[in-house]
């Protein structure tokens, strides 16, 4: 009876709906727009109008069609996201995207429906989409038929913007205000926190060990109440989370 009402869920999912919220993405980076993407196309209540690199082409997008939800990164160069909002006379619901959290009470002072902070999680994407009442509804049982994350993850480091595959992380390290990720094949330095970042990876594949470090549950060699051994590294397991290590590692 369970198999047999999944299937019917699942087909109701891909049921064209009467009405859809139009959505359009506006940032300057390419990977930004790719998670965005993919994200709106999983939720059968979003329509994905289109993709913009910078505020003017978004304002001839604006132009041309209705736009009833925008997805807007802030630092972009020309117009930031914040100055093009005020621009416009009548703009749609607006929710904010940065990788700078500094712009928060200026984003929410121009009435955004959200402020996302990159790196996304699906999970947060969700959050931000319930707080519109037409998509509320429609959303609880998607993120649970969507992969909460892709199989990668993007961090801004050396002036760039890194593409690191979650299967070749062995370790994060907090460093104050920035994250060290130790992978395979080299290390990362990137202004985040460790906190926001763990909330942006799949909790089947990572966990959290101690204050400072998380770490790929999958490539743990060995185990004692204080420490883990991953490849060469050893790391310091807290009293607060010995109790969670032990319990997955005991599954």
């Amino acid at each position: 009876m369970k198999e047999m009402n999944f299937h019917l869920q699942l087909q109701n999912f891909h049921m064209p709906e009467p009405k859809k919220i139009v959505c359009m993405a506006v940032d300057d980076e390419p990977p930004a727009l790719d998670v965005l993407k993919k994200y709106i196309e999983a939720v059968p209540s979003l329509h994905l109008a289109g993709l913009c690199n910078n505020a003017i082409e978004a304002l001839s997008m604006l132009k041309e069609q209705k736009i009833d939800l925008l997805f807007l990164d802030i630092k972009m160069p020309q117009l930031s996201g914040t100055d093009f909002v005020r621009t416009l006379k009548s703009p749609p619901k607006i929710i904010f995207t940065t990788a700078y959290r500094k712009y928060a009470i200026e984003g929410f002072d121009l009435d955004a429906v959200d402020f996302l902070l990159k790196p996304i999680s699906f999970e947060r994407f969700i959050k931000a989409i319930n707080k519109i009442p037409a998509v509320s509804n429609e959303t609880s049982a998607t993120i649970e038929q969507v992969e909460d994350h892709p199989d990668f993850i993007y961090f801004r480091a050396d002036r760039k913007i890194l593409k690191i595959l979650l299967n070749d992380i062995l370790y994060i390290e907090s460093l104050k205000d920035y994250i060290k990720v130790v992978t395979k094949d080299r290390t990362i330095i990137a202004r985040q926190s460790i906190s926001s970042l763990e909330t942006s990876l799949p909790k089947a594949l990572f966990i959290r060990i101690h204050r400072s470090f998380i770490v790929a549950f999958k490539n743990i060699d060995s185990y004692k109440p204080e420490t883990i051994e991953i490849a060469k590294y050893e790391l310091p397991v807290s009293r607060f989370y010995r109790h969670e290590v032990e319990s997955r590692l005991k599954r």
